[in-house]
């Protein structure tokens, strides 16, 4: 990996670039999904013809627009046409609950909305083709939420310089250049989707879009990059972790895997045809702020490695002195990539945003660290509350705030145990871990929903009234019942499922016709399930099945679907000497 020197980061910005590309070599492929390609040139013209539309319905330069449309070249297209009108996007992901959406179309004072016809959110459709708005480096390139402390999300302003920075960096130290191919996998509303989009067709590279039955298993994901033949990939550290560690063909085309989001636990696979990439970075710092090579020897967890190109990092004490050789230190980052600050929020961004007296604007994360003796960076976790979980920065506190706003919520208290969101709640009557979760569900994305509820008559309080977060009990002693009436297996296929998906929950307290994803299930949890389930009754079954199933009675009939499929299939030699 090699890095630029600060003095060369250009901030030329990414639509320009685009535009360049499609106009000197248009025909080359500039986005792969599902064997469809678009070339740089109808890229350049499907996203000017929708800058006109957005024209044509008031969108002025400077103004916001959401794009909220699945994962698809026409997304890409969406984003580059934002740009191409001068305006800044704003990415939702259409799973995300519709009130979820609707707040921070509201909030970002959106002027328009790309959605899908029919979108209860709205939808601009193409025009023709207008002229395209000039975009300056220091306007603003996008805005995008984040999890916030006060139980509010946060909206983040990212200039078109900050991101050129990032792009910057990255082409140099991954060798990124025209006809790369790369994978876009991280999800719409993820900070870490600008970093697989915009390098790519910076370049003039292709990128390949994976489905979602594709990116959330790690055995299919890593066929899928070895099929599409992928050069560089992103994925987050619960996904990277396994792809590290698995065996991989001889032909594999992979050089780079890139992971961040979590902690990470493991080193890669001694042999591995790929370089392992570490990366830390908050949103607030345009997505990566550090980056080191997993080495496969070592008995240490694995660093975040070192500043990348013209960006600095500063371990400070709570008085913003630099803390001694050795001694763990708030992250403090400084740099081209430090994003203009909270959108509607001028008090926090005020104090996340300092200018110290001698290290210039900094963004405080919030996040500690300590520098090691070779100057890479080890993290140790957080200042305040805020966690992650499964990759996502999340505030227990807005959680907290979402389960208040329930009728059936007298108080509650989240945090996380185990790497899982646990929320203790006190009710008004009575209510299930179902029936929470899925009032959870139409405000929250899914990894914000807690996995774990325990019913407290009463939270316990400290002397000066505040939650007693170390009386708390196991959550497991005063778990809520996940539903009333359940039902209980009724065949051998059902129970074996039980059996497994009780074991990867960790409980039992469910019934066959039960939502797995509203028992705390999620499609990390869920990869588990398949694999068990793979292994339990031999058949080809991937996560695609387990989210259009859900419940185990219908995976059971899907999986005696399949068993009854393979047996079919079967020769009478193939049976006989089964039967031997």
């Amino acid at each position: 990996m090699r890095d630029l020197p600060a003095t060369t980061i250009l901030s030329h910005p990414i639509s320009l670039r685009v535009r360049e590309i499609a106009r000197r070599a248009g025909a080359a492929v500039a986005i792969d999904s599902a064997g469809v390609s678009l070339s740089y040139a109808d890229l350049d013209a499907r996203a000017a013809a929708l800058a006109g539309a957005l024209a044509s319905r008031g969108v002025t330069p400077g103004a916001t627009v959401a794009v909220c449309l699945p994962r698809s070249a026409e997304q890409i297209v969406a984003l580059l046409a934002v740009w191409y009108a001068g305006a800044a996007y704003l990415p939702l992901d259409p799973a995300w609950p519709e009130a979820r959406l609707a707040s921070f179309v509201e909030r970002a004072g959106c002027a328009a909305v790309i959605a899908p016809r029919g979108s209860p959110i709205g939808t601009v459709a193409p025009d023709d083709a207008g002229d395209v708005a000039p975009v300056a480096a220091g306007d603003l390139a996008y805005v995008i939420f984040t999890s916030g402390s006060t139980g509010e999300p946060k909206a983040v302003e990212v200039g078109h310089d900050n991101l050129a920075a990032l792009v910057d960096w990255h082409l140099a130290a991954f060798a990124v250049s025209a006809g790369t191919r790369t994978a876009h996998l991280a999800g719409l509303g993820f900070d870490a989707a600008a970093w697989e989009v915009w390098p790519t067709l910076a370049a003039g590279g292709t990128l390949c879009l994976a489905d979602d039955a594709v990116r959330l298993d790690p055995v299919a994901l890593r066929d899928w990059l070895v099929g599409e033949r992928i050069e560089v990939a992103f994925a987050p550290t619960a996904l990277a972790e396994p792809l590290a560690t698995m065996d991989w063909p001889a032909d594999a085309r992979l050089r780079v895997l890139l992971t961040g989001a979590d902690k990470l636990t493991v080193r890669p696979k001694p042999g591995q045809p790929f370089v392992f990439v570490n990366n830390y970075g908050p949103t607030e710092c345009t997505v990566v702020a550090t980056s080191g090579v997993v080495a496969a020897e070592g008995s240490a967890l694995p660093s975040i490695g070192t500043a990348i190109a013209g960006t600095t990092i500063h371990l400070l004490d709570p008085s913003g002195d630099a803390v001694m050789p050795g001694a763990p230190g708030e992250v403090c980052i400084g740099g081209a990539q430090v994003a203009r600050g909270y959108r509607g929020d001028p008090a926090l961004t005020e104090a996340r945003f300092v200018t110290h007296p001698q290290y210039g604007r900094l963004y405080r994360t919030g996040d500690l660290a300590l520098r090691l003796e070779d100057g890479e960076y080890a993290f140790l976790g957080r200042v305040d509350g805020q966690v992650k979980v499964r990759g996502h920065r999340i505030e227990p506190a807005e959680v907290a705030a979402a389960l208040n706003r329930l009728p059936e919520i007298a108080a509650s208290h989240v945090l996380v145990r185990d790497g899982d969101l646990v929320a203790y709640v006190t009710l008004n009557g009575e209510a299930t871990a179902g029936a929470l979760r899925a009032a959870l569900g139409e405000t929250l994305p899914d990894y914000m929903v807690p996995a774990h509820f325990a019913r407290l008559e009463a939270m316990p309080l400290t002397a000066n009234g505040k939650i007693d977060v170390r009386a708390l009990p196991d959550p497991a002693s005063v778990a809520m019942a996940e539903s009333t009436g359940a039902r209980a297996p009724s065949t051998p296929t059902e129970l074996r499922l039980f059996e497994i998906v009780g074991d990867v929950l960790g409980h039992r307290d469910f019934g066959v016709d039960d939502d797995f994803f509203l028992l705390g299930g999620h499609s990390l949890l869920g990869t588990q399930v398949i694999i068990r389930a793979r292994d339990a009754f031999g058949v080809d079954l991937s996560l695609f099945h387990l989210f259009e199933a859900a419940t185990v009675a219908k995976l059971a009939e899907v999986v005696e679907t399949l068993i009854f499929a393979k047996i079919e299939a079967m020769s009478d030699a193939d049976i006989e000497r089964l039967s031997a």
